[in-house]
């Protein structure tokens, strides 16, 4: 049980290939929890040795999504630590002694086939519908030939020789035993010929040396998960406890999700990349609890989770290792409830820079008495701009058209706003307490509606159709900004009478 392990140690290897998308927010979510939970050490190492696919600035935004997420991490490239260096890039001739070392116990060997004849030798293969594996050329070759050849300069990789007989069983905690038959593994290779390992070799040589007790990863990882296993028991090293995480599907539930995806998604102001939520107004805390849930429950009720509680009740025995449908909506949900949760000073902090993106100027005490009557309405923090932006414009943009009340005409709704000036210009401050029964009052002296008069103030004092409680508005945007957006609504609506 997950709840009873001791310290672990546990690694996130991201690849820097490209931007940082929900799938590794989580796999580095459930290995910091379990960190945590158990008092251990959660290291982040990167996974750089493919050179042409690497991307210089995916590691800053990498880092910059963690740390925006809350998952700091114990030992790492830019913090140090006991087993470094952390990056793979900076680890090359480790590998290869790893490499030499299973060539000198008859467990790899030397490759020299052009790439020209293993194109040839797999399309044979394709032709007799045979396994597409190497053929062991060079497997048979004597070890002295094979090292003069390499001495001579000859490019050449290094495969494992994977075992012909028998079968192997690797264990995942989520799935159980995983039996495979060795003749169905090929021999892979486990460094290119620039002398760059690859990840099979790579990644099992730093689990080791860094000590790693946990292994947590994508099940993208289970096909050659007998491999690993062959290469860590040719070094006679203890196995890590290996768990594969379930894979993101597509919100419609069929294939996986992938990062082609990510066009559409923004202009539904959605997107797979951490960066992108950042920006969009999403919360590093709604995103944690979404992220959570997709593949982990700690209840068939329960769905509120800070990281400190996730800490505290997070287990592997509770993953699900079926693959797991991205479900935004559900996001929009989650968001909706951390902003809730916030303090009203906390959350205006967020808000603003939001409002200042938009080219408004905020002031910080009247943002502090706005939050309060737009908390409830937030969804992201850039709704702020919609639900709230009137509150510091100069002059609203209002179509005259819409400030004419509901089976009225224009020039029942200027009368309508006149008379409603006449008895907002005496009040010393116009708040809920001393206007809304006189404005009520009106309505009726009117044979209106007070929605329908309520309706032609709400437009022009905040340009929105639907706002936040009119006279808490009111209130806030002040008696002299008031009446002067009274006066320009009826000028809008005058303009129309005479368009007319």
């Amino acid at each position: 049980m997950s709840e009873k392990l001791a310290p672990v140690r546990v690694r996130f290897a991201p690849s820097p290939t490209g931007r940082t998308h929900l799938g590794s927010g989580r796999t580095a979510l459930y290995n910091y929890l379990l960190a945590r939970q158990t008092g251990g050490q959660f290291i982040l190492r990167i996974e750089d040795t493919d050179q042409r696919r690497y991307v210089p600035e995916a590691e800053q935004e990498l880092m910059d999504s963690l740390h925006w997420l809350g998952l700091n991490w114990d030992e790492g490239p830019d913090v140090g630590g006991p087993y470094g260096p952390y990056r793979q890039s900076e680890r090359k001739g480790i590998y290869l002694d790893y490499a030499h070392q299973l060539i000198e116990q008859d467990k790899a060997y030397y490759c020299f086939c052009t790439a020209e004849r293993l194109k040839a030798v797999r399309a044979e293969q394709m032709r007799l519908k045979q396994p597409l594996q190497y053929d062991g050329t060079c497997r048979n070759l004597s070890h002295q030939e094979a090292l003069d050849r390499v001495r001579n300069g000859e490019p050449h990789v290094i495969r494992f020789k994977t075992p012909h007989s028998g079968a192997i069983t690797v264990h995942d905690y989520l799935r159980g035993d995983i039996t495979v038959e060795n003749s169905s593994i090929d021999d892979y290779i486990l460094v290119k010929s620039d002398g760059w390992a690859l990840y099979h070799l790579a990644a099992m040589v730093d689990d080791h040396l860094m000590k790693i007790t946990h292994v947590l990863r994508s099940s993208e990882w289970l096909s050659t998960f007998p491999l690993h296993g062959h290469i860590i028991r040719a070094f006679e090293w203890e196995e890590p406890v290996f768990v594969h995480l379930s894979v993101f599907l597509k919100p419609s539930g069929k294939g996986k999700m992938s990062k082609r995806e990510s066009n559409q998604l923004i202009q539904d102001g959605y997107s797979i990349f951490i960066k992108d939520l950042e920006n969009l107004g999403y919360l590093p805390e709604a995103v944690i609890n979404w992220i959570a849930l997709m593949g982990w429950s700690y209840d068939d009720h329960t769905e509120f989770f800070t990281l400190e509680d996730l800490v505290k009740k997070f287990s592997l025995d509770h993953l699900n290792p079926a693959p797991a449908a991205i479900n935004f909506t559900k996001f929009d949900h989650f968001n909706g409830l951390h902003i809730r949760h916030l303090s009203q000073s906390d959350l205006a902090q967020r808000v603003k820079p939001f409002l200042l993106q938009a080219g408004l100027k905020v002031d910080d005490g009247k943002l502090l008495r706005i939050i309060p009557i737009i908390q409830e309405r937030l969804v992201t923090l850039d709704d702020a701009v919609q639900v709230a932006g009137f509150f510091f414009k100069e002059e609203l943009e209002i179509d005259p058209e819409e400030l004419v009340g509901k089976n009225m005409n224009a020039d029942e709704s200027i009368q309508a706003l006149e008379k409603a000036y006449q008895i907002l210009l005496p009040l010393e401050t116009i708040n809920s307490e001393t206007a809304e029964e006189k404005l009520r009052s009106l309505a009726e002296e009117l044979n209106l509606k007070a929605g329908q008069l309520f309706g032609i103030l709400r437009i022009a004092i905040t340009g929105q159709a639907v706002s936040p409680p009119l006279f808490e508005c009111m209130d806030i945007i002040g008696k002299e900004t008031v009446l002067k957006r009274i006066e320009q609504a009826k000028n809008y609506l005058r303009d129309l009478e005479f368009d007319e």
